[in-house]
């Protein structure tokens, strides 16, 4: 099994805007749109590039969505900027009726999510983006893990036909993905394997869980580590077989503990093979002002929690 190490800290906004200046020499129907975020969301080289392709629409988030879903009719492929808060929560009416109900090729593309905005504060760390845009029927929705990833997740999406929301952050992380590993849509990437417990990650978690493992390694318990990029498709099958050998799991995510990818997993095990569940997330509550390494600590969002959680479960197994 390849070995993820991390080569060097980077933020995976970034990694979206290479993706954007790639597309944008690859393939002339990509266009993208802007809240006034364009150094945010790194769109400075697209801008620059394809000044025609781009539009600066300001801070009116709900008129940049339904510019972009009129841009699909005539075969423009709209990639939307702006905060995950602003991506989601202020414009979910747009969305729904504009993007999702009408199955516009519409790639909502959001940086600055969860916790890990930092200093902003609870205002601007939406923590129930991914159970929104979830719940909408068609909608991929996909959650990246670091900068290779989020790079090759924006190059797939312009490949992809339907609407899709594509989630990354602001922080520098660590980058352990290999540039070259496959993005396939609604397919998990088993990281590591192990026999004891399964370990399914999503986002910034899925580093932390490979630091878990390795502590737990190291007391004797094998965990197999799986990095769900895509929460919707979800790849019901690689969970149903890692948990078919493990007989237990935790999931960890960036993300409120209702609605998020937890309680997909939890709704697969349901169905299927009912087994022991532990939640590394965050627990029905907002965030606050802070460093994102101060609030992933108060709130138990890093691999030791992970690591706790694993030891419970197992117990009940």
């Amino acid at each position: 099994m390849k070995k993820y190490t991390n080569t060097g800290s980077k933020d995976t906004r970034s990694g979206f805007g290479a993706g954007m200046t790639e597309l944008g020499q690859k393939n002339e129907n990509v266009v993208a749109l802007c809240a006034d975020l364009i150094g945010s969301l790194k769109f400075d080289d697209f801008k620059k590039n394809h000044p025609e392709r781009f539009f600066q629409i300001g801070i009116a988030e709900a008129n940049m969505i339904g510019i972009a879903a009129g841009l699909t009719i005539g075969g423009k492929i709209p990639f939307t900027g702006t905060f995950a808060n602003f991506s989601t929560g202020r414009v979910y009416d747009q969305i729904r009726q504009s993007v999702a109900y009408s199955d516009k090729n519409v790639k909502i593309c959001a940086s600055h999510a969860g916790l890990t905005l930092g200093e902003d504060g609870a205002t601007h760390q939406i923590l129930e983006d991914i159970g929104l845009m979830k719940m909408l029927p068609g909608m991929t929705v996909i959650n990246t893990c670091d900068y290779n990833q989020t790079k090759a997740a924006t190059l797939a999406l312009a490949d992809h036909h339907g609407p899709a929301y594509l989630r990354f952050g602001r922080p520098v992380v660590p980058n352990f993905m290999p540039a070259d590993e496959p993005f396939v849509i609604g397919k998990a990437i088993l990281l590591q394997e192990g026999t004891d417990v399964t370990i399914v990650a999503t986002g910034h978690l899925v580093w932390e869980a490979l630091v878990a493992a390795e502590k737990l390694a190291e007391k004797g318990i094998y965990a197999e580590v799986i990095n769900i990029h895509t929460i919707k498709p979800l790849d019901e099958e690689a969970i149903l077989k890692s948990v078919a050998k493990t007989g237990c799991v935790v999931t960890a995510e960036e993300h409120n503990i209702l609605g998020g990818l937890g309680e997909s997993i939890s709704r697969v095990l349901a169905l299927n093979n009912p087994i022991p569940q532990e939640f590394v997330a965050v627990q029905d509550s907002f965030g606050e002002s802070g460093t994102p390494d101060q609030l992933m600590e108060k709130y138990k969002l890093n691999n030791q929690a992970i690591v706790e959680k694993v030891e419970k479960v197992i117990k009940r197994k």
